[in-house]
């Protein structure tokens, strides 16, 4: 049987990154809702303004986008884009309004400080219930928003929840492409900046 696709996704993050990931849902026929922890992000992207704050310049469709946690909390599937030092804060506070065994795709590249931990093991501690993924690039948030040609992989132990990941969002333009190897898809994304 073909796995299912996600019909709402949350977006947890309303960076360069988030906002283009949202948008980029949103064209792939998703119903998109995205958090952002600025007032002034949330109210330009739902208008249909872009993102002046993180992509200035960058025309972008508009996209539902809240600053209530709690409204990711239906979602069938969620993308974490906030920074790598602020995701246990987010997670933390978003894990009493999932429903368990939630996809969540850790979008950002980063190792925490201070525990030295993956964000995969992040998530594992804060919220048990969700199915862990990996989306890693290389991509540019201003390409991706654009809809220039970009693949990306996205690593999960499970290859139906890949498959669903890649009919959900994945478009010809913003190609995925699954592994099973999420401590080297977060590594490599980590380390990628570093060594650049």
């Amino acid at each position: 049987a073909t796995p299912p696709l996600f019909h709402k996704v949350g977006v947890l993050g309303g960076g360069a990154w988030g906002s283009a990931l949202a948008v980029g849902a949103a064209a792939a026929g998703r119903d998109v809702v995205l958090w952002a922890r600025e007032a002034d992000v949330a109210r330009s992207l739902s208008a249909g303004e872009g993102n002046p704050l993180f992509l200035p310049g960058v025309p972008l469709p508009p996209v539902t986008a809240v600053t209530d946690l709690e409204a990711l909390g239906g979602c069938d599937a969620l993308l974490a884009v906030v920074p790598a030092q602020h995701l246990r804060t987010a997670l933390a506070e978003l894990a009493p309004h999932l429903r368990p065994r939630t996809p969540v795709a850790l979008c950002s590249k980063g190792v925490e400080r201070g525990s030295l931990k993956l964000l995969a093991e992040v998530l594992a501690e804060t919220a048990p219930q969700a199915r862990p993924a990996v989306l890693s690039g290389p991509s540019f948030a201003a390409d991706v928003a654009r809809g220039l040609p970009t693949a990306v992989t996205l690593a999960c132990a499970d290859p139906k929840l890949g498959e669903s990941w890649m009919r959900s969002i994945g478009r010809p333009h913003f190609r995925m492409y699954w592994s099973d190897d999420m401590i080297g898809a977060e590594a490599g994304g980590a380390v990628k900046n570093v060594l650049a």
